[in-house]
């Protein structure tokens, strides 16, 4: 089996606006939804982070992948990544033209297993060790927000769907109270066990009061996390890590490096996790001597595929670290991805997060896929078990082209709302 195509189409699907440390979420997300056709007619579907920089990367990787056995994913990933160029001339440096190798590799590398399952009439689970679990828990993510649904409504939408939809997607979240009610409508919705609240929002100790006023509402068997991504100084994680380390499964990211995760995970007996301070392979080594953390946040999307996670869930059985895995705005060829990967990790130790209730659009036939009492099932069906749905593609790649934005810029989407405002250290 050859491949004879790559295509690689952009899309953007409405997104709400939804606060992080970092500014405000757009009203589209952008994702690129990545086609692997074979020579025998059959067709694997991947998907990425979105915006021009991904799709000029797999553009550029088309001619690397085309004619290649989607069976020998290492000769795809050297030809990507450009170890093959440099295997056969070793007079300089291959000067590759793509800005992420690796994350280009991913989506690539997801869309061969799909149609490796496929051609062997096995699921994408089976193909990376087999299924440890035929359902993988996922974790409700909670947002700071504004009101709005997201998509041409925006900030504070006045369509009809908003004020008649008085639920998570359309109602502002600005205060603990509007998060206990996010959280209730996460559990009643989807049936989700583990909650995670994206933090560095608010003032720390309003944060904090949001974990525990959802504490007090969901008794005290419900995981609980909270996310500062990085924002906070190293004396205010300590302080507010002591105040609510009974009320937290783990803290993710409270502060920024690896160094500053150590001296926080000294004084602190919360566990600390991370998707920030530790992203790639040559951060292991230091992260292991200081300590800086007790949980590793993996993502196929950036580490290099699914085999590349099965792997670093292995090396975290090694270090004794616990492991998740970290999520972006998605649709559901992402999802199945990351359950078909989570459901073949024994030490899959937390549950997943997953933005996937944020977003109404989808590109595969038959709509969103069901998240159920907190789990996302993985069947029997060959490849990821789904299909794209061509003119659900085309719609969002129209939309991709009407709303005019390039990449992601949460700075500048909150600069609209408040001109002048800038990210604030806590």
């Amino acid at each position: 089996m050859r491949i004879v195509d790559l295509r690689a189409v952009p899309v953007a699907f409405a997104d709400p606006p939804l606060r992080s440390a970092f500014g405000l979420h757009a009203p589209y997300a952008l994702r690129t939804i990545v086609q692997v056709r074979s020579d025998e007619g059959l067709t694997g579907l991947g998907e990425t982070y979105g915006g021009e920089v991904p799709l000029r990367d797999l553009e550029a990787a088309r001619e690397l992948v085309v004619g290649q056995d989607p069976f020998r994913l290492t000769r795809i990933e050297a030809a990507i990544s450009g170890e093959e160029a440099l295997e056969a001339s070793q007079q300089r440096p291959w000067e590759g033209r793509l800005a992420s190798p690796r994350r280009a590799f991913a989506a690539v590398e997801v869309a061969c297993y799909d149609l490796i399952g496929k051609a062997t009439g096995r699921p994408v689970a089976d193909l990376l060790g087999g299924r440890f679990r035929e359902r993988v828990p996922f974790a409700a993510y909670l947002f700071f927000k504004h009101a709005g649904i997201g998509g041409a409504d925006g900030v504070g939408a006045s369509s009809r769907a908003a004020r008649e939809q008085d639920d998570y997607l359309a109602r502002e979240a600005l205060d603990p109270e509007g998060i206990v009610r996010q959280a209730r409508d996460f559990v009643n919705t989807f049936g989700f066990r583990s909650i995670k609240l994206k933090g560095g929002v608010l003032d720390p100790e309003i944060e904090a009061e949001a974990v525990r006023a959802m504490r007090r509402e969901l008794g005290p068997d419900v995981p609980l996390r909270l996310d500062p991504n990085g924002v906070w100084s190293i004396e205010t994680s300590v302080q507010i890590g002591r105040e609510i380390e009974d009320c937290l499964e783990y803290l993710e990211d409270p502060t920024e490096g690896r160094r500053g995760m150590a001296e926080v995970a000294r004084q602190v007996q919360v566990p600390l996790a991370t998707n920030m301070c530790t992203t790639a392979w040559t951060d292991i080594p230091e992260t292991v001597e200081l300590g800086s953390i007790s949980i590793l946040l993996t993502d196929h999307h950036l580490w290099g595929g699914l085999l590349a996670t099965v792997k670093l869930a292995q090396l975290c059985r090694t270090f004794g670290w616990g492991v998740s895995m970290h999520s972006n705005s998605h649709l559901g060829i992402s999802l199945m991805a990351m359950a078909h990967v989570a459901a073949a990790i024994p030490n899959l130790t937390y549950a997943c997060d997953t933005h996937y209730p944020w977003q109404v659009d989808e590109v595969i036939q038959g709509g969103k896929v069901p998240i159920r009492d907190g789990y996302v099932e993985v069947t029997e069906a060959p490849g990821l078990g789904i299909e794209l749905d061509e003119d659900a593609l085309a719609r969002l790649h129209e939309q991709y082209l009407r709303c005019g934005l390039t990449k992601r810029d949460d700075l500048i989407e909150m600069q609209k709302l408040e001109p002048g405002w800038q990210p604030v250290r806590w």
